[in-house]
């Protein structure tokens, strides 16, 4: 990159932060699928261990709220 292409960077190519939230759930999935494989492993892994211990709540709030 030489210095000129520095100081006059164009700002459009600059790559803008990312908020998944505010997408649908298809381009969620793509943008993940985007993902090197071993980012794509953890995120997967964090979200199953989010479910698992939601599960896991559930049931507890639900059979101590039985007693």
């Amino acid at each position: 990159m030489t210095a000129d292409q520095i100081l006059n960077y164009d700002e459009n190519l600059i790559p803008k932060e990312v908020v998944i939230e505010d997408k649908s759930t298809i381009e969620q999935m793509q943008l993940l699928q985007q993902l090197d494989e071993d980012d794509k492993t953890t995120v997967f892994k964090i979200i199953d261990k989010m479910l698992t211990t939601k599960k896991f709540k559930d049931f507890f709030n639900k059979n101590v709220a039985a007693l």
